[in-house]
């Protein structure tokens, strides 16, 4: 008995189901496109379980005429037949999945059960929901625990989200260009919509829908007008038309000017009756065409954006007025990302100086989107004073999946540890961050390219991956993600798993100590932020000079925030503030962000702060070395494509993790004149060699 809609040829089925069974499959060419969803054929007990039950999805009647519904009995179908090594077809007889959408199972939009049932001496799984979307949810995650080997039988995977807004915001723009994008040209094919909507868009909506992600925001934040004109809205909408059995609402980022640039007003206060009236019907235009458009996205006297501050306003002011034209319908996401030339604060100070004193004053459907640090996405930050500080607003996390500053695609480093670490940081004020975004959600910065693996290198949509699991579930470890993740992605292999996590899990802290160490900032060249620049010190705007930041001379290093510097460490909790407040027991991790101390200061680890600081920069090649070897052991056990790119990239990171560490050393050295501590090797060329290198074609530049 088979599907009429989905009948496959058995006879060509059964031929390149032998053809498959001829390779191994953790040896078959891959090239990344399939992601964490591969089903690669299991083996052992684990298919033969799988064989013996027999399993086929089955829905009610009511439900299966639904979109999302046969999506989700399409997944199931497409994952039980890649798992199994078996032709996409319904057996006959076997142990069902039954499909429950419009149960009375309580919890959040999402939520679903999926769980083994007997009934009448017949036993089979069920996937309970209270709605369509928590069915497909439901069936992503059954096949993520059967790719695993786990027993169907066994199973109890009730699970809700815990937030309402899992979003990636692509900072694409119209013309195929993205920003801090490291991936290839944007996949959004805007001059043949609508008309022409790619199998990408497809294939991208349902990786996303596998991990819980259920917002898109097509464009970038520093937006142009015309993506609100009535030829976008049309491509947008086929674009919605696609998504929304996924599950997933389009966003835009929208310029504030607009009324001005596109909409022929001579103005675009946010009190002006006409510039109302013109947002008004803006929406409404939009909402004719998307009845369930989500809403915008507004980067607001930033960086030159435009914004309410242009005519005296507030913040407050500029979203909710937004927020009024929107209505009940939709949100409106504005950006906590402020900072100024005219403002001679410290700038990881300005966002809460700016918004805190708002709290209270923005729309119900208004959320504020802050980044989960105060400066700018580097490799390791504090989090964000802001959360915890403004209790009668919604605030969401923003988070950048693409790595402006750890490396682009090119260098491994596995994000979900950065990201952990904020999500369960205490505020002292609220809770953890995870507990203060929940009525919220959280954003993630988009790296997903035109490459054929999405991401511009594999071990890159393992970030992609954490984000949608941690948005969804931020209790969870990142190394458990890690695992879950390689897994699907590359190899069940208990040993082979082991390598990977421990790569994995290794990654990110390489990549703080051959950068930023010891809570270094903002070292990156100026612009593509490709490579260290720590001797710029000439830009126009002080708050773009790694100078800045690190404020180094022969008398000592790092940026004081405390009482006698900037005070930024006054905007934490009393508790929080404790713990940095002195430079003698705080974490070495955030030293130098909070504390200027000289270079003879005694570190946690009882070096003077010099030779730690070495140390560091020593012990990031090292770990960078470590996971290239570590990668080499596995050859043959992965496909020999995959195998190779990974290995070629981490070539690269390894030279650049020693161009990090020899550049900073030299420049340092030329400040503050001291020697290497005994076995570290000297810079291998001059500092003027490095301060000579340039980068016109660094990719994903502004």
């Amino acid at each position: 008995m088979m599907r009429g809609s989905r009948i496959v040829n058995c006879l060509c089925g059964a031929i390149l189901a032998l053809t498959a069974l001829a390779v191994p499959s953790v040896l078959r060419a891959q090239d990344g496109y399939d992601l964490w969803l591969r089903y690669a054929p299991l083996d052992g007990e684990a298919l033969e379980r799988l064989r013996r039950l027999d399993l086929h999805p089955v829905a009610s009647d009511s439900d299966a005429s639904d979109p999302t519904v046969e999506l989700a009995l399409n997944e199931l179908e497409r994952g039980l037949a890649g798992l199994q090594n078996a032709p996409e077809e319904i057996p006959a007889d076997g142990t069902p999945i039954v499909l429950q959408c419009d149960s009375d199972l309580p919890g959040p939009s999402g939520h679903y059960a999926v769980q083994p049932y007997a009934r009448d001496s017949a036993q089979g799984i069920g996937i309970w929901a209270s709605e369509p979307i928590g069915c497909l949810y439901g069936a992503f995650a059954l096949l993520r625990a059967l790719a695993q080997g786990e027993d169907p039988l066994t199973l109890n995977l009730a699970s809700a989200p815990a937030m309402p807004l899992r979003m990636l915001n692509h900072w694409d723009n119209p013309d195929g260009h993205v920003e801090r994008g490291y991936a290839g040209r944007s996949i959004f094919d805007w001059w043949r919509l609508p008309g022409h909507l790619d199998q990408r868009m497809i294939d991208y909506a349902r990786a996303n829908a596998s991990i819980g992600i259920n917002a898109v925001v097509v464009n970038n934040v520093n937006a142009r007008a015309e993506m609100l004109e009535p030829r976008y809205i049309e491509r947008l909408a086929r674009l919605a038309d696609a998504w929304r059995p996924y599950g997933i609402r389009v966003y835009l980022s929208a310029r504030f000017s607009a009324p001005r640039d596109i909409g022929r007003l001579d103005t675009a206060d946010p009190l002006e009756p006409a510039v109302r009236a013109w947002w008004q019907a803006k929406a409404d235009e939009i909402y004719a065409a998307i009845p369930d458009f989500g809403g915008f996205l507004v980067k607001a006297n930033s960086e030159g954006q435009p914004g309410p501050q242009d005519y005296g306003r507030s913040h407050a002011d500029g979203a909710n007025m937004l927020a009024e034209a929107l209505g009940g319908r939709g949100t409106v996401i504005w950006r906590a990302f402020v900072y100024s030339a005219e403002d001679d604060t410290d700038r990881a100070a300005q966002a809460y100086a700016e918004f805190v004193p708002l709290d209270g004053q923005f729309a119900d459907n208004v959320i504020v989107q802050v980044k989960n640090g105060p400066i700018d996405f580097q490799p390791r930050e504090p989090f964000h004073p802001m959360f915890g500080a403004m209790p009668n607003t919604r605030l969401m996390l923003e988070a950048q999946i693409t790595k402006e500053y750890l490396g682009f695609a090119t260098h491994l480093a596995y994000l979900a540890p950065m990201w952990e670490e904020v999500l369960q940081s205490d505020t002292g004020r609220d809770g953890t961050v995870a507990q203060v975004i929940a009525p919220a959600g959280m954003a993630g910065v988009a790296n997903t390219g035109s490459d054929r693996n999405w991401s511009g290198s594999h071990f890159d949509q393992a970030n992609w991956y954490a984000f949608g699991r941690l948005a969804w579930d931020p209790t969870l470890s990142s190394a458990d993600i890690a695992r879950e993740w390689a897994a699907q992605t590359w190899s069940r292999e208990p040993a082979t798993l082991d390598t990977i996590e421990s790569i994995m899990m290794d990654s990110r802290q390489a990549v703080v100590d051959y950068m930023t160490p010891l809570g270094l900032a903002h070292l990156m060249g100026t612009g593509h932020h490709y490579g260290p620049a720590l001797w710029v010190c000439d830009l126009a705007r002080p708050e773009w000079n790694p100078c800045y930041y690190h404020r180094a001379d022969a008398e000592g290093i790092g940026f004081d925030r405390t009482a006698t510097g900037s005070d930024q460490l006054a905007q934490y909790a009393g508790q929080v503030a404790a713990r940095w407040q002195d430079p003698a027991t705080i974490s070495d991790d955030y030293l130098l962000w909070f504390h200027r101390v000289s270079w003879q200061h005694t570190t946690q680890s009882g070096r003077p702060l010099w030779d730690e600081l070495v140390y560091r920069y020593d012990h990031g090649v090292s770990t960078v070395d470590s996971m290239a070897a570590r990668w080499a052991s596995l050859e043959g056990q992965i496909d020999a494509r995959r195998y190779r790119d990974v290995s070629e990239y981490l070539a690269i990171q390894q030279a650049e993790a020693r161009w990090w560490r020899d550049a900073s050393i030299a420049y340092w050295q030329s400040i503050n004149g001291l020697p290497l501590p005994e076995g570290s090797s000297a810079p291998a060329h001059s500092l003027e060699h490095y301060q000579s290198l340039t980068f016109p074609e660094a990719p994903g530049d502004t």
